[in-house]
């Protein structure tokens, strides 16, 4: 059996936190795991940023309401899913993803949830666990399952290495110079080539 895993921002959705800083004006907003490998250090970093301009949640889910997923990103998803069980794996938070799976079709996702108080200011996060989409990857391993995992950024290196044949997509130089073992995918033709032909290898059919 094979389960896919994959990362959502910059792999089926654009940037989240990108968008808000352009819609802001707050450029300090644009830095993400793929410039930042601490992701508790770039989320009080965030946090810290996010009172200091006086940005609520209702703020941020007004710009991922008005964000599409990239194109091509759920006819994609939807040939993955109609093949093999697909999930996807994030390090966003619930409250974000909402209006994003809508649009995706609904797809399973585990990410993160905020801890937000009555103002709507964002206070803290909650992780599901540590290195959740390792975990998540051995966890399909230990129950028989190849996985093929996919992401773009430093938080999805650990999970590429655990699965049975990990992938970049689209991923920044400083992540390829630093994870060469990786095939890169530049789009999801490539990518999807990528899949089929380590599912063969894996001795996996459809």
């Amino acid at each position: 059996m094979l389960a896919i895993c994959l990362d959502l921002e910059g792999v089926l959705v654009p940037e989240i936190w990108i968008n808000v800083a352009e819609r802001t004006g707050i450029k300090q907003l644009t830095r993400t795991t793929r410039d930042e490998p601490d992701y508790n250090r770039l989320m009080n970093y965030r946090l810290g940023i996010l009172d200091d301009k006086d940005i609520k949640i209702g703020d941020i889910t007004s710009v991922i309401e008005s964000m599409e997923p990239l194109q091509g990103a759920r006819e994609f998803l939807s040939s993955l899913q109609s093949r093999w069980p697909t999930f996807i794996l994030s390090d966003t938070f619930s409250q974000f993803a909402k209006p994003m799976m809508a649009k995706l079709g609904h797809p399973t996702l585990l990410c993160h949830s905020l801890v937000i108080d009555d103002s709507g200011r964002i206070e803290d996060w909650e992780i599901r666990c540590q290195d959740h989409k390792r975990k998540t990857v051995e966890s399909l391993k230990q129950m028989n399952y190849n996985v093929i995992a996919a992401g773009d950024s430093y938080n999805d290196t650990t999970m590429l290495a655990s699965a049975s044949i990990g992938v970049l997509y689209r991923p920044p130089d400083n992540v390829i110079a630093e994870f060469p073992q990786f095939p890169v995918t530049t789009d999801y033709s490539q990518l999807m080539g990528e899949i089929e032909s380590a599912a063969m290898d894996l001795g996996e059919r459809w």
